[in-house]
């Protein structure tokens, strides 16, 4: 039977907030731990975050450490999990120079991740062709570990389309080499995209409106109180408004059952307490510190752990020195095949080499 492989990963633009927890961190360790999975492969993007930063590999280079601590402190076990640095993987450009071949300009253009992150970036005067054309390298990442499955948030989905219609295009023109990948979105609506602090969709650095997963107690709770709720929930008495509460979607994220029993016992769920904020009579700086205890609760651990190997920094490079050195050795073997399916695996063909000359006419 053929084997089932991850394969995801994160840009290293910083360090990783409960926005990126929720919509996947969290959900990788479940399947690392599930043992549904034969290798899973998370990438470290360092090549990707050099598109749009290529004037300042410095940053590029701090936040690696940064991504890897986050990843080990949310319980990534280097002993189930390859973790690795794209960089260190030179098959995987190679992979890409190929593919570019089977996209067009225009196919590439119209993915709409491309477009949101070229108007983010304000890029749209001068884009440069390494980010222009990362969804063909994202392809190379994915099939370079013949990935079954890519959990990620619903905004790449059109990469992943975009991964899917290379292999095709591949497999079609040279043969059945490559893997044709699935997608595994977040579970629970809040996971798909929480959002920032403020209300904002999304939750960004830049914006300055994150948790980190490394804030400080303190941190984390005085961004709690100061999160957006229903503006117009102005004394205790008023009805509130549920849908785009950030309190309320994060206590969607994070929220448990068993929460309520530990920290607020007069309510039986979270139905129950949107019920009695939606009627009125329910103070925002209870539903708070409600949300303060129940993220306090799951971030408490992750914060010792990434402590504890703060203190280890040589091992943790140790550990994405080996993870590379393995992440290497299967995007070569992917590559043999690939060259083999191209012809151009020149001098590992015996027949090429020894068949004698006729000239060309």
């Amino acid at each position: 039977m053929a084997e089932k492989i991850i394969l995801t990963g994160d840009r290293p633009t910083g360090r990783l907030h409960v926005g990126h927890y929720v919509g996947s961190l969290r959900e990788r360790v479940r399947l690392q731990n599930s043992g549904e999975f034969d290798k899973v492969y998370i990438m470290i993007a360092d090549a990707q975050a050099l598109t749009d930063n290529a004037e300042h590999p410095e940053k590029v280079r701090k936040n690696i450490i940064e991504v890897a601590l986050d990843y080990l402190a949310c319980g990534l076990d280097p002993a189930k999990t390859t973790i690795f640095v794209q960089s260190m993987v030179p098959q995987l450009t190679e992979l890409t120079f190929y593919y570019m071949n089977l996209v067009t300009v225009s196919r590439v253009q119209r993915n709409p991740t491309v477009k949101t992150e070229i108007k983010m970036r304000n890029f749209e005067a001068s884009i440069p062709v390494g980010f222009f054309v990362y969804p063909i390298s994202q392809a190379a990442d994915i099939t370079a570990f013949r990935a079954t499955t890519v959990p990620v948030g619903e905004d790449q989905m059109p990469m992943l389309e975009q991964c899917k219609e290379i292999v095709h295009k591949f497999n079609s023109v040279y043969g059945e080499t490559l893997t044709m990948p699935e997608i595994a979105l977040p579970g629970n609506d809040a996971c798909m995209r929480l959002p920032g602090i403020d209300g904002k969709a999304k939750m960004s650095k830049s914006l300055g409106n994150c948790i980190y997963l490394s804030d400080s107690p303190a941190e984390v709770k005085k961004k709690i109180m100061s999160m957006y709720t229903d503006p117009d929930h102005i004394r205790v008495e008023d009805p509130g408004k549920i849908e785009g509460n950030c309190v309320f979607t994060y206590l969607d994220a994070f929220c448990r059952p068993e929460h309520f029993a530990k920290y607020l016992p007069d309510y039986q769920s979270l139905d129950e307490l949107k019920a009695h904020y939606q009627r009125g009579g329910l103070g925002d700086v209870k539903v708070k510190k409600f949300l303060n205890k129940v993220l306090e609760e799951e971030l408490e651990p992750i914060r010792e752990r990434r402590h504890m190997w703060e203190q280890r920094i040589p091992e943790v490079y140790e550990i994405l020195r080996k993870g590379s050195e393995v992440a290497a050795a299967a995007a070569a073997a992917t590559l043999h095949d690939v060259r083999a399916a191209m012809r151009i695996n020149y001098f590992e063909d015996e027949e090429l080499m020894h068949q004698p000359y006729e000239p060309q006419h």
